[in-house]
C-alpha cells in the first residue's frame, strides 16, 4: 500500500523538479539572455542579474556575454600613399551592447568575430592606405621645428627627409575605431577602442626606411655636434676673457699695493733720515759698500767723496 502511494509521489515530485528546471533560468552577472519562441524573440533581452521565468518547454534560453570581449586579427600587408608596403596587425575590445539585435543579425560570438575581421581590417585598409608611411609610423614629431629649418637650409636634403607629421599614428587608430563604429551598431555591437599592436615593414622597405632613418639622424646629431662645438668655443673664449681680466686686476692690485709699500717705505726712511741725518747718511753707505764690495773689488776714490770719508776715519779710527 505504501509502496503504491510513494511511486506516484515520486513521479508527481520528478515531474515538478523537470517543470521548474524548465519554467526557472537564472541570469548571471556577466551575461544578458534572450528568449525565443519556436526561434523567434519574444519579450525583452534580460540584462539583470537574478532568477527568471519562461514559458516550460516552449520558450528557449540564448546567453550572450555582457563584459568586454577581445577582438585580436591577423596582420595583413597594406601599401601606404606613398607606396610602401607593411605589415598591419591590429587588435580592438568589444562588447554586445543590444543582445536582441545581436541575435538577430549574428546569432553566435564566433560569427560576430569573424564579422569584426572583415569591418576592422578594412577600415584598416583604406585609411593606412590614404597616408603616408610616415603618418602611420610615428606618433608625434619628435624632431623640434627648429631642427627642420636647419635642416630645410641645408644642401642636398629630401622632402621625404623632411616631412612633417600631421596625423600621426595614434590619431589613425582613433580615426580606424570611429570609421568601424559605424558599422558595427547594426549588429548590435559596440568598439570600445582599436588599437594597433604592431608594425612591420617589408623587407623590400625596411633597409630603405632604415637608412632613411639612420641618415635623418645623423644629420641632426651632426647640427648639435656644430652647435656644441660652436658653443664650447663661445665659452673657452669667455673664459680666456674672464682670466685675462682677473689677472688685470689682481696685477693691478699688487702694483698698486707695492707702489703704497714703496711709499710708505720712503715715507720711514724720510722720517728716520730727519731724525738723526748723519747715522742715515752712515747706513746708507754701509749698504753701498756691501752691494759694491767684494773680495776681487778694486775701488778709485778720490779724497773728497763721501765713500772715502768713511774710510779714511776708519783708518784714522784704526790708527
Amino acid at each position: 500500500m505504501k509502496l503504491k502511494i510513494l511511486i506516484p509521489l515520486i513521479i508527481v515530485v520528478f515531474l515538478g523538479v523537470v517543470l521548474a528546471s524548465s519554467m526557472f533560468y537564472v541570469v548571471n552577472e556577466g551575461e544578458q539572455v534572450v528568449i525565443t519562441e519556436f526561434g523567434r524573440p519574444v519579450g525583452n533581452p534580460a540584462v539583470t542579474a537574478g532568477l527568471k521565468i519562461k514559458t516550460p518547454f516552449i520558450q528557449q534560453v540564448h546567453r550572450f556575454e555582457k563584459r568586454i570581449l577581445e577582438w585580436d586579427g591577423s596582420p595583413n600587408q597594406i601599401p601606404t600613399k606613398d607606396k610602401k608596403f607593411i605589415w598591419l596587425d591590429t587588435t580592438a575590445r568589444w562588447r554586445i551592447k543590444d543582445p536582441l539585435r545581436f541575435y538577430e543579425a549574428l546569432g553566435t560570438e564566433m560569427l560576430a568575430q569573424s564579422r569584426l575581421d572583415d569591418i576592422i581590417d578594412s577600415a584598416a585598409r583604406d585609411l593606412v592606405t590614404g597616408q603616408l608611411l610616415i603618418e602611420v609610423v610615428r606618433n608625434s614629431n619628435r624632431i623640434l621645428e627648429q631642427d627642420f629649418e636647419v635642416l630645410e637650409e641645408e644642401e642636398g636634403q629630401t622632402k621625404e627627409a623632411l616631412e612633417r607629421i600631421e596625423i600621426g599614428r595614434e590619431r589613425i587608430t582613433q580615426m580606424m575605431r570611429e570609421k568601424a563604429q559605424k558599422v558595427v551598431p547594426q549588429f548590435g555591437i559596440e568598439l570600445v577602442d582599436v588599437q594597433v599592436k604592431r608594425i612591420n615593414y617589408v623587407d623590400e622597405v625596411r633597409q630603405k626606411v632604415f637608412d632613411r632613418m639612420i641618415s635623418e639622424r645623423q644629420r641632426i646629431s651632426e647640427k648639435y655636434k656644430s652647435e656644441g662645438e660652436g658653443e664650447a668655443a663661445n665659452i673657452m673664449g669667455q673664459k680666456q676673457k674672464e682670466l685675462e681680466r682677473i689677472q688685470s686686476e689682481a696685477y693691478k692690485e699688487a702694483e698698486q699695493i707695492k707702489g703704497d709699500a714703496d711709499a710708505q717705505a720712503i715715507q720711514i726712511y724720510a722720517e728716520a733720515h730727519g731724525q738723526d741725518p748723519e747715522f742715515f747718511a752712515f747706513l746708507q753707505t754701509l749698504e753701498t759698500y756691501r752691494k759694491t764690495s767684494g773680495a776681487s773689488t778694486k775701488l778709485i776714490l778720490t779724497t773728497d767723496s763721501d765713500l772715502y770719508k768713511y774710510l779714511k776715519d776708519s783708518q784714522l779710527i784704526r790708527r
